[in-house]
């Protein structure tokens, strides 16, 4: 086969397009600090990474979640301390009154107190955060009860507050108004807790000495069932941490997976620039002399 000029000098310029195409792509990469910048880079590598990265925003969208649900817990658990401060202080009203030497004008002003004390207990049971009445379920819009204690929902109404915290597990977040202060009545206008302060009232200003003594064992019930409530939640919480730890650990794993398929090894690359800058010079040079002299070059 004959080796025309024309071969060798298209040969040569093909091979000095790849060349700098290889030049183009090693400072991309550097540039980019990505092995491929484009799907038809690497196909393979590209699926992969769209595989990656969305497992990174899933465990991402997971912790905000897991933020979420905290929001919730915390406040609660503030709430109900503060409620389980408040019935203590009733607890302690109560057995002073029930002592003898307090007479009906003391027992009155106790009363007035324990009133209070109720008014401030409804307002936590109302408690709202981020415009979220949190002890109302689902129904977040609506407040529990009224500021007299009269319930605004029944018992059906309660749907629990559930948020997806890792995939397929769901944690309740909310605490139910009938668990935190007690079952709702028969005639279901309120819940125990506040028919027994009202009771307790009643007995109080009314000097009735048996109804001050069977309020006492009617405020320890009241007062475990909300230490009970606690203890649920706090379950709930140490679950939650076990969850965001875990969270942890996959963040880590799944961004160090994706960095592995998506990432340059610097030192590799900047060593591959450097040869294929030298492979290049020496194909310039090389091409110049390959290059038949044209008729202007004999004539110089």
């Amino acid at each position: 086969m004959r080796v025309t000029q024309g071969m060798l000098s298209n040969n040569m310029l093909r091979n000095l397009s790849q060349s700098n195409a290889a030049l183009g792509k090693y400072m991309d990469q550097l540039t980019t600090g990505k092995k491929i910048n484009r799907p038809s880079d690497d196909p393979v590598t590209a699926m992969n990474g769209m595989g990656y990265r969305t497992e990174v925003v899933k465990v991402e969208q997971f912790q905000r979640n897991t933020n979420e649900a905290y929001n919730w817990f915390e406040n609660t658990d503030a709430a109900l301390s503060q409620a389980t401060s408040a019935l203590q202080r009733i607890s302690d009203l109560t057995k002073q009154a029930s002592n003898d030497t307090y007479d009906a004008d003391q027992r009155k002003n106790i009363a007035t107190e324990i009133e209070q004390i109720k008014q401030d207990l409804i307002d936590i049971a109302n408690t709202k955060v981020n415009d979220k009445y949190i002890f109302n379920g689902t129904n977040t819009s609506i407040p529990p009860f009224d500021k007299e204690g009269v319930l605004s929902i029944t018992d059906g109404d309660i749907k629990p507050v559930k948020i997806e915290v890792a995939t397929g597990t769901y944690l309740q977040t909310n605490t139910d108004p009938f668990e935190a202060f007690g079952e709702m009545t028969e005639n279901g206008d309120t819940t125990k807790l506040f028919s027994d302060i009202d009771k307790l009232i009643g007995a109080l200003n009314e000097d009735n000495q048996e109804g001050i003594s069977e309020a006492i064992s009617d405020m320890e019930v009241n007062f475990d069932s909300l230490v009970n409530t606690r203890a649920d939640l706090g379950a709930r919480m140490n679950r939650l941490e076990l969850i965001e730890n875990r969270l942890g650990d996959q963040e880590i794993a799944a961004i160090d997976t994706m960095s592995k398929n998506e990432d340059i090894d610097y030192a590799k690359v900047i060593t591959q620039l450097i040869t294929q800058e030298s492979l290049h010079r020496a194909a310039l040079s090389t091409s110049s002399k390959i290059i038949q002299p044209t008729l202007v070059d004999f004539l110089r």
